[in-house]
């Protein structure tokens, strides 16, 4: 007898070596610590360029495409010139009694680079900022402000301020707390002999400009997701009116084609009994057509069943025709839209998919003109031409102003009909007229091969 020892490796549980559980504590500042790393210190002088503002805003369209080459570089000429004010500052400061031409070039330069910095390096120009401050601190000759000399205090803000703007908040609440640890340890260790301490001063500035910048970039986000949110709902209610508009004439079409398919296949079966004493081959002819009609009928209620609503029942009349259209006038006359139909050419019976998207197409540009044109008069042109069917609806304008309109149901009516038409290669145009009115024109070609009678 042969015993097999199987291994269960267990794995250790969340925590240390120990096996012993973190504290909530523990996990958020391992957290946040993760989040300094990443957000400070990795990639922190990557390259990002500050990208040109755009020129398509209500004051910047209207200037020249020269000017507009121009302004795209507003915001590199608005950095750039806080830069230069920080090294004017530095440079003023650090001149005065005890200090030197030397030192107070010195002393602007290092309150320009990191302002101008913040243009294609922003993390890393935050870094250089608070490096440059105990070097500023110590050539600077005025000995009055510790630990930010003017100059050095004018650039940080701009420092900060710049680099939150094209940064996520998180980066800015780290900057702060940054700056503002410095700032204690230096007025801590070495602020004794000096005259006066800045670090308040300092930290509520930029806090404040912080914060106006970080509400600035919430609320910016926030629209931007608005937007976003709003063009992706837009485009599923279109996508759903156009899928809702083609399972309307899919249900349709199925009852038409059923309908031809079960006469087929009854008129094949009855078929060889009117005929006195029918050759084999004929009634074998027959019932292939009879099973081939059935089969198709089948495949065709098990292919295009599947866009019948739960609660849709099959119409128990007959699909409309353009026969039915004098019944359709007269129920929109009624409704309060005055209403003129035309026929031209030799009235012929047509398909009954023609004639059907035919009626639809005019009632729903009468039912639009209901709805948008209220008190207007309406007319309908029938064309029977050569090879096809031409459809004209015009309604004039309303006489009274539509006060609203509701932005989920306008275009509905558009699309089925533009579905109807591209489904019987047909052609269709929409638009205005020059009196207000609308108009609505379309073609479905007729092979002369499909016509009936």
């Amino acid at each position: 007898m042969t015993e097999t020892t199987q291994t269960q490796t267990m794995s250790p549980p969340p925590g240390g070596a120990g096996g012993k559980p973190r504290s909530p504590e523990y996990r958020l500042a391992a957290g946040a610590l993760r989040n300094l790393r990443q957000d400070m210190f990795h990639d922190a002088f990557a390259y990002r360029p500050l990208p040109r503002m755009r020129t398509d805003g209500r004051i910047t369209c209207r200037l020249s495409a020269r000017m507009r080459g121009y302004a795209a570089w507003t915001p590199h000429a608005v950095v750039a010139g806080f830069g230069v004010m920080a090294m004017g500052v530095g440079y003023t400061a650090a001149g005065g009694p005890g200090g030197g031409p030397v030192s107070a070039l010195l002393c602007g330069l290092l309150a320009l680079f990191p302002v101008l910095a913040t243009l294609v390096r922003p993390i890393g120009a935050f870094w250089f900022s608070l490096a440059a401050v105990p070097v500023v601190s110590v050539f600077d000759g005025a000995w009055g402000d510790w630990p930010w000399a003017p100059g050095s205090f004018l650039a940080h803000v701009t420092v900060l301020t710049v680099v939150a703007l094209r940064s996520r908040p998180r980066v800015a609440a780290w900057m702060w707390l940054l700056t503002a640890a410095y700032s204690l340890m230096a007025e801590t260790l070495f602020g004794g002999g000096y005259y006066s301490a800045n670090s308040f001063p300092l930290l509520f500035v930029s806090a404040l400009a912080l914060l106006i910048v970080t509400v600035r970039n919430i609320r910016r986000e926030a629209e931007q997701e608005v937007t976003a949110h709003q063009s992706e709902t837009a485009q599923e209610r279109s996508r759903r009116t156009l899928l809702e508009e083609r399972t309307t004439i899919a249900r349709e079409l199925h009852d038409v084609v059923a309908h031809h398919m079960s006469v087929v296949a009854i008129q094949a079966e009855a078929a060889p009994y009117r005929v006195e004493n029918p050759p084999p081959e004929l009634e074998q002819a027959f019932v292939t057509i009879r099973e081939n009609a059935v089969a198709a009928l089948t495949e065709l209620r098990r292919v295009l069943g599947v866009v019948r609503a739960e609660d849709y029942e099959a119409p128990e009349a007959p699909q409309p025709t353009l026969a039915d259209l004098d019944g359709l006038l007269a129920n929109v006359r009624d409704a309060g839209l005055s209403v003129d139909k035309t026929v031209t050419g030799a009235v012929r019976e047509l398909p009954q998919g023609v004639e059907l998207s035919a009626y639809r197409i005019v009632q729903e540009a009468l039912s639009n003109s209901l709805r948008h044109a209220p008190g207007a008069s309406a007319r309908v042109e029938i064309g029977y031409v050569l090879g096809g069917l031409g459809l004209r609806i015009v309604n004039g304008p309303a006489p009274v102003a539509v006060l609203e309109k509701s932005p989920h149901g306008a275009g509905h009516g558009i699309t089925g009909m533009r579905e109807r038409v591209t489904m019987l290669d047909g052609e269709m145009t929409t638009g205005v007229m020059d009196d207000g009115g609308y108009e609505v024109t379309v073609f479905l070609p007729v092979p002369s091969g499909e016509e009936s009678g």
